[in-house]
């Protein structure tokens, strides 16, 4: 069976995963590039941008693994794009202009459906579906390949509180954002209290401050 991969997932000090206030302009909120900034010197994300070059090291490292055997990636709404209810026709196609760095099919959960579009070599579909029947969709799509739960906060944490996760790489930065949406908590009840008993964790602290874990699903009975 192949797995469910979340990587380079970055989180404040107390929890927050992005920041209050999204907006086309701001992707996280007041947060803005804090929790991400660890990543942006990486080989990884210059390529992203079509740059060469990049520093080397921890973060390189596990920036780096994101992308090794995924087929396909789970995403939210809010990943995709600011907007709210029905979609407008106003041509969003997402964060990443016209050459997305995916190059894989990409499961949108939504809950207004609409027809999949095409973006260079990926393929979003948008879809109103459970975590198990987005994995399902997204295995039938890239089979025999991994797959990868990009965010945001909601989507990680239903997958997490579903079971379905194998491998989450959280990098936790040291600032506190006081506000956004939390990862272990939404607010109303869905709580990952006790997630450190399904996983092995191993932590690696980096010289850039944050500290990276990484937590292996143990053996399932």
């Amino acid at each position: 069976m192949s797995k469910v991969r979340v990587h380079n997932f970055a989180i404040s000090l107390d929890g927050f995963g992005t920041g209050a206030d999204q907006s086309m302009e701001a992707p996280f909120g007041h947060a803005g590039g804090r929790l991400m900034q660890w990543f942006m010197s990486t080989p990884t994300f210059r390529a992203m941008q079509g740059a060469d070059g990049g520093t080397e090291g921890v973060d390189a490292d596990f920036a780096a693994q994101w992308a090794d055997g995924i087929g396909a990636e789970i995403m939210g709404r809010n990943k995709f794009g600011p907007q709210r209810g029905d979609w407008p026709d106003d041509g969003w196609v997402g964060w990443w202009g016209d050459e997305p760095p995916f190059h894989t099919p990409v499961v949108v959960l939504t809950h207004h459906p609409r027809e999949a579009i095409a973006v260079g070599e990926t393929t979003f579909h948008f879809v109103d579906q459970t975590p198990a029947e987005a994995l399902e969709l997204a295995r039938s799509l890239a089979p025999n390949t991994d797959i990868r739960i990009g965010g945001g906060v909601d989507t990680v944490r239903e997958f997490l509180a579903a079971d379905l996760v194998d491998h989450l790489h959280l990098v936790q930065v040291p600032i506190v954002l006081g506000r956004g949406e939390r990862l272990w908590d939404d607010g109303a009840g869905l709580t990952l209290e006790g997630l450190e008993e399904r996983f092995d964790i191993e932590s690696t602290p980096s010289p850039s401050g944050v500290t990276h874990f990484v937590y292996t699903r143990k053996p399932r009975d």
